[in-house]
């Protein structure tokens, strides 16, 4: 996985009326969730603040990254947990990151990367990507950037299902029913089989 930088400062008040005002000043309130717990067993978070600046190049990326997160000098490595948006400006209200090391093993989606012709589009029809990311779990170390899937086989009519999938060293967890991709019919393709079909009758 591709990894990025980004600088944060630790916040003392966690409020609603604190965290307004840390967006007023461009800065996005965020947690940081590790091992560590409180009292009663639940994950003990590090409040932050980040420049919505450096949250950009985070967020609004194709890639999934590995965040080096400086907290007043400490570096923290993380991946995303969750982000709050506001539900009509889009503006990023908070975000949530999950601490990680290199033994322990995380769950995050990564992009499909389609490789090969497939034989269904050679015949007329139409490729359709039904999914952009598959869930898959393992030692951050060993998650790829992204999941080439080799399409060069796949008929007309046909899909390919997680299912169907496996990469070494990752376990893949999004469900084994889920369409990764198909080729539908269009009607240059009716129109072929047509054509092909009567040339066969004749």
């Amino acid at each position: 996985m591709r990894e990025i930088s980004v600088n944060g400062q630790k916040r003392t008040d966690t409020g609603k009326k604190a965290s307004k005002l840390l967006r007023k000043e461009g800065l996005v309130p965020c947690n940081l969730y590790g091992e560590k717990k409180g009292e009663k067993g639940l994950p003990e978070a590090v409040a932050f603040s980040v420049s919505m600046a450096e949250m950009r190049k985070v967020i609004y990326s194709p890639h999934v990254y590995i965040v080096n997160i400086t907290i007043d000098g400490t570096e923290h490595k993380a991946i995303i947990k969750e982000l709050q948006f506001h539900p009509t400006s889009d503006a990023l209200l908070h975000a949530d990151f999950y601490e990680v090391n290199e033994t322990k093993a995380i769950t995050v989606g990564i992009p499909v990367n389609i490789t090969g012709h497939a034989q269904g589009v050679r015949d007329g029809g139409k490729l359709n990507l039904s999914i952009r990311k598959i869930n898959v779990t393992a030692p951050y170390k060993q998650i790829p950037e992204k999941l080439d899937i080799d399409v060069t086989n796949l008929g007309l009519g046909k899909s390919i299902k997680v299912g169907q999938l496996s990469f070494e060293g990752l376990d893949i967890a999004t469900p084994k029913e889920v369409i990764v991709c198909s080729v539908k019919t269009t009607r240059a393709s009716r129109s072929a089989a047509a054509a092909a079909e009567g040339e066969a009758a004749e």
